[in-house]
């Protein structure tokens, strides 16, 4: 999918490594600034206790052979700052020490800094795995549509969240499901693996889509604990001309049919994945017509639910009336840098955008390179 728009958040970590050149550099300039200053005012041995200000700021932008260089330089500095004040040998053996200790300390905990470091690539190495089995790449086209995702969890460190989705392409039609898992962390992913799981299955086995939601119903009641539940919405295009939308609990979908945002309201209102044996309430199929030109918007309440400084929710569908255009990828990066503008920069739910298109039979699309996923820096936040 296509890049980040570029928001306040996105420019930060840029302006992180624009600096980050200048920090290795930054203790020794203290270095020189110090001793500069003791030679000018002749103090001598009373500007020593500060150059260790140089080896505990290296501690945290090098490993610990730099700590041990700047310690080192710092000492030899401060010996003939001493020497040239005529510092009594006590006085000047304390502060040399105490520089001695403060720069073994500082070195240690570069150590253990590093170590931590190495340990979290590893972790998010091993998120990032996780998030293309869970939430695999989406291509550009599948079966007659265009199709754009975008998705932000909350947590940029987690990479991934409770919110889900997947599009298949199966013998019955092109196949979709967009929900939401309650809850979050670890529990939340775990449901959500297994949402995904046996849609991906059931979609292909079962002619009929409301026997797909039927069967993750049941799995999810075998594994679910009677407080959790997922709201979803499921859909379909079995044949030409017709989308069958299966609603759970879950916001409606935005229709975009000649420039005019209409939400797909469910006939009857049903429970959410996980709840049927509580209410007793089966959800119903719709079908809509779904013909040239028209977009179907599927997402989930960290979107809708996003608020700025002031308390207002995201204006959704006012937003997609705003930026639809003939092309998904770029409609939905729009709505995703003005959600982030909304809110500030920052997140504070996971939030999934999935649009699809039906492209005029007289248009012949360029191919894209799969959507994917995008994650904003948290996220945003």
């Amino acid at each position: 999918m296509s890049k980040a728009l570029d928001h306040d958040p996105d420019h930060w970590p840029r302006r992180l490594v624009a600096v980050t050149p200048v920090l290795p550099m930054l203790p020794i300039l203290i270095v020189c600034a110090l001793v500069l200053v003791g030679l000018v005012d002749g103090s001598g041995v009373t500007w020593v206790p500060l150059l260790a200000t140089a080896p505990a700021l290296a501690a945290t932008t090098g490993g610990p052979r730099g700590v041990l260089c700047v310690g080192l330089l710092s000492a030899v500095l401060g010996v003939s700052l001493g020497i040239r004040g005529d510092a009594a040998d006590g006085v000047l053996a304390v502060a040399l020490a105490s520089l001695l200790v403060v720069t073994l300390a500082c070195a240690a905990t570069s150590a253990l800094r590093g170590r931590r470091e190495r340990v979290l690539a590893a972790v998010r190495s091993v998120a990032e795995a996780a998030q293309q089995a869970l939430l695999q790449p989406i291509p550009a086209t599948v079966g007659p549509f265009q199709v754009a995702v975008r998705y932000s969890a909350a947590a940029a460190e987690a990479r991934i969240g409770g919110d889900l989705y997947a599009l298949v392409s199966t013998p019955h039609g092109v196949r979709l499901i967009v929900g939401d898992v309650r809850g979050k962390g670890l529990p939340a992913v775990g449901t959500a693996a297994l949402v995904l799981g046996v849609f991906r299955e059931a979609a292909h086995d079962e002619p009929d889509l409301l026997d797909v939601v039927a069967r993750i119903e049941r799995s999810l009641a075998r594994n679910l604990g009677t407080d959790d539940f997922v709201t979803a919405v499921v859909a379909g295009y079995p044949r030409d001309g017709q989308l069958e939308v299966v609603n759970c609990g879950h916001a409606p979908p935005l229709l975009v049919r000649d420039s005019v945002v209409v939400p797909v309201e469910p006939v009857r209102p049903a429970p959410p994945l996980g709840l049927r044996t509580l209410s007793g309430e089966t959800p119903d199929l719709q079908v809509l017509p779904f013909a040239d030109g028209d977009q179907l918007l599927l997402y989930t309440d960290g979107v809708t639910e996003a608020r700025n400084h002031d308390r207002e929710f995201y204006p959704l569908a006012e937003g997609l009336a705003r930026h639809t255009g003939d092309e998904p990828v770029d409609t939905v990066t729009a709505l995703h840098g003005e959600l982030l503008a909304h809110v500030g920069g920052r997140l504070h739910d996971d939030a999934a955008l999935l649009l699809l298109r039906m492209p005029a039979r007289t248009e012949a699309p360029a191919p894209r390179e799969p959507s994917g996923t995008v994650r904003v820096e948290s996220c945003s936040p």
